[in-house]
């Protein structure tokens, strides 16, 4: 409303269109998850049709959840027409500063007889107590600070709590905006170039962001023409360090982040590193946008917000000099087990996995592993393996429950690791490898591997091996004849899907190392 209201102060005339979305949290714990990620190219592709059915200007993109964000710019990029993406904020904290993420672990605990159904169903009553994205650096929030980052959203306009005055004020300033983009025919292309993407990454390894951006971001610079590698993300995470103290990494709610300054305040810890003659959807370049900040008030504003929580600037945002980790959260792993690579999130796992060698429990999917996990049949010193859940396996779900048990798990966390084909929650935290490439359903090396199997995890080598088999250590020569004869036993299991979106997104996606989007081939 506020949008169309900026449009037609400006002399313009707005028509509101929708795209249904799902929410994950909702999706979480049955088979509902496997629709998740298919959800963006299917809200990429109405948007597509609305726009191109009914001929417009420009447009105003408005979203704030998980796909619906990375589905908005993809649909951005795709159609190139002026365009302005306007987050939808973030929600507040609930009592003792409790967020969604937290109810994975409460849920492991009640499972485990470690609470009571009272205790759990007040955790859930009151974990998300407004509008907005969910309180903490998953991937909604991730990818709103993404957007901004990428140029596309005004400066300071990503995570501002649902609320502030200050979220109707932005998007009716966005509504404004999108007049003059049509006037001046500023297009997406112009503003999400290659350099702007390094400075999204660039900021995404400040603030610890949520691994499915590895997802998203190349499949939105798929549709500019732009290729982004996965030893791209690497490269960036190990020069940009981790500054940004929001959970599930760090302490605080996401709200905070933009108390503290939000992306500007990030920008400017970084800002030697930035390319800062980008041009923005202001019209302007990145590098006078956070000149700009520094005249308007911007930061007053936000900070004075901050005194009545207790908290200061430097608790949420740590300065360059003393970064929380010297180098940023992701990291990209490849070896024997994952020739096309493999995505952890490090930034969460204790220093006793960053190097070790564990033994395989191969599950084939995600709900046998779970249970394995919460009834201790699990233990220490070993990889928990969940396959054929990659995209062309099962539509690539979150494996959010698993991770969170084994998280809550004190003894776990510290001793096990969990490698799958699939994807993780925003809000994952632990020892958790993912988006293993080639996926198990396409006979990868994920899915040759047997129970006992020794696993080689080495991050800071950027190596995830097979180095052994039956518990006994054996020779990159010998692992090569071993798995060569799995793979000729190797049966290519049928796909469980006959019919439906599922059925056309598991024959058509590509690899996660790509973006795990839908291309068709005639």
């Amino acid at each position: 409303d506020e949008a169309g209201i900026g449009i037609k102060e400006k002399g313009g005339r707005a028509a509101n269109y929708f795209v249904t979305d799902i929410c994950d949290g909702e999706a979480q714990g049955h088979d509902g998850m496997n629709y998740s990620l298919v959800s963006r190219d299917i809200m990429a592709a109405m948007m597509e049709i609305h726009v191109k059915a009914t001929p417009f200007d420009a447009g105003v993109f408005i979203a704030s959840c998980d796909k619906s964000v990375p589905a908005h710019l993809m649909a951005i990029a795709r159609l190139d027409m002026p365009a302005i993406f306007m987050p939808g904020g973030i929600m507040k904290a609930g009592p003792n500063l409790l967020t969604l993420e937290q109810i994975g672990t409460y849920s492991a605990q009640y499972e485990r007889k470690e609470i009571t159904e009272e205790q759990f169903m007040v955790y859930k009553r009151d974990a998300c107590p407004d509008c907005g994205a969910c309180s903490f650096m998953g991937t909604a929030s991730t990818m709103q600070v993404m957007a901004e980052a990428l140029g596309i959203a005004l400066p300071g306009s990503a995570l501002i709590p649902a609320h502030l005055p200050e979220l109707k004020e932005t998007a009716r300033k966005a509504g404004e905006h999108a007049l003059g983009l049509a006037k001046e025919e500023l297009k997406p292309s112009d503003i999400m170039t290659i350099q702007a993407f390094e400075n999204a990454i660039m900021v995404h390894a400040a603030i610890a962001g949520s691994s499915n951006s590895l997802l998203h971001l190349p499949a939105i610079a798929h549709e500019l023409g732009i290729q982004l590698s996965p030893d791209l993300f690497d490269k960036i995470h190990r020069k940009i360090p981790y500054l940004l103290n929001i959970r599930p990494s760090g302490f605080w709610p996401g709200e905070y982040f933009w108390y503290a300054g939000g992306v500007p305040a990030i920008m400017e810890e970084i800002k030697e590193f930035l390319h800062l003659d980008v041009k923005t959807v202001t019209g302007r370049t990145l590098g006078e946008n956070l000149k700009d900040l520094q005249l308007n008030g911007f930061y007053e504003n936000c900070h004075k917000y901050l005194p009545a929580l207790g908290v200061k600037v430097g608790d949420i945002i740590k300065p360059l000099h003393t970064p929380i980790k010297a180098q940023g959260a992701i990291a990209i792993l490849k070896g024997n087990l994952a020739p096309e690579g493999a995505v952890v999130k490090h930034s969460a796992i204790s220093p006793r996995l960053m190097q070790v060698t564990l033994k395989a429990r191969v599950f084939d999917c995600e709900e046998n592993a779970i249970e394995a996990v919460l009834q201790k049949k699990i233990h220490p010193g070993e990889a928990v393996f969940i396959r054929y859940e990659g995209p062309k396996g099962s539509g690539m779900p979150e494996m959010f429950y698993t991770t969170e048990a084994i998280a809550s798990d004190p003894e776990l966390v510290e001793t096990i690791a969990l490698i799958t084909d699939g994807r993780f929650s925003g809000a994952t935290r632990g020892p958790a490898i993912g988006h293993v490439s080639p996926e198990a359903s396409e006979g990868g090396p994920i899915a040759l591997v047997e129970n006992d199997d020794l696993i080689r995890i080495d991050i800071p080598a950027r190596r995830l091996d097979i180095i052994g088999t039956g518990g006994i250590e054996r020779s990159a020569e010998e692992i090569e004849k071993i798995l060569s004869e799995r793979r000729a036993h190797w049966i290519k299991p049928e796909s469980q899907y006959k019919k439906g979106i599922l059925d056309i997104y598991t024959h058509n996606s590509v690899s996660p190392m790509k973006g795990a989007y839908m291309e068709f081939f005639m």
